[in-house]
């Protein structure tokens, strides 16, 4: 060891102000630090709100709506033009050119005077002269001896053809106005076959004459599909009317065709 000890330095005395100025330093930061702590326990720690979470669904976008779908517009209406109406073509049968009739060839026939004169008829020299062979006797009464066989023309007809025989019988195409039925009974239902249930027809051919009457002995039976209906038929037909076919006017008689029905009412 070291006998030689080294001298250290000599310390100063403090001085009274000094160690008074040090003091209140002390003291002044011992208190702020006393208040900070006092001040720093006296803060009230916020407390955590809990807070409540609320997990909303949402709700998936609905798809839009189908479109619906626009009806077509209305076509526009199309204004029909009325186009005019030909008159459609008959084909119309030609009545045949009416020819001057013929007289029948016969003979005239004198007529008594109702009235006799008594003064002599004068004379005229521009009548017609009488022919004798007029009064021959022969052929048809009324016509003359120049008239045609089969003529059906006036005294004074100056035709040269016979014409149409109005006493003859016609056919329905050969008339103007065809016979029709206009009254009289029916044929009645035979009470067999009716209550057998039993329908059927019957066509027949006759002739309607001058006076709208069926002319007896002209029945003809065309078809049938019963013999009791048939006698009905027969039966009934004297008593029908007909309405007389026309030629010019003039009733003649004519051939007809009816069918007679029976049905029953069920």
């Amino acid at each position: 060891m070291l006998n030689l000890l080294m001298e250290s330095k000599r310390t100063k005395k403090r001085s009274f102000s000094g160690t008074l100025f040090s003091i209140v330093l002390h003291s002044a930061i011992l208190f702020l630090a006393v208040y900070a702590t006092a001040h720093a326990g006296g803060v009230k720690r916020e407390k955590t709100k809990a807070e409540k979470v609320s997990f909303v669904e949402i709700k998936k976008k609905e798809p839009p709506p189908p479109e619906e779908k626009k009806p077509d517009p209305p076509k526009p209406k199309i204004k029909k033009v009325e186009v005019p109406k030909v008159p459609k073509v008959v084909n119309v049968p030609r009545l045949p050119k009416e020819v001057p009739v013929a007289p029948p060839k016969g003979f005239q026939v004198l007529t008594a005077p109702v009235n006799v004169p008594v003064n002599i008829p004068k004379i005229d020299l521009s009548a017609k002269v009488t022919d004798p062979a007029d009064f021959t006797g022969k052929g048809v009464a009324g016509g003359t001896s120049k008239g045609v066989a089969g003529g059906t023309g006036g005294e004074n007809s100056t035709g040269k053809v016979a014409g149409e025989d109005m006493n003859k019988v016609f056919k329905e195409f050969e008339v103007e106005t065809p016979a029709a039925k206009i009254g009289g009974p029916s044929p009645v239902y035979p009470d067999a076959l009716r209550s057998s249930g039993i329908e059927g027809e019957v066509m027949v051919q006759f002739v309607v004459n001058e006076n709208g009457r069926y002319e007896p002995g002209t029945l003809k039976v065309l078809d049938s599909s019963n013999s009791a209906f048939v006698a009905s038929v027969k039966a009934a037909l004297p008593q029908m009317r007909f309405s007389a076919a026309r030629v010019g006017g003039q009733k003649v008689q004519q051939l007809v065709q009816l069918p007679f029905e029976f049905h029953l009412n069920r």
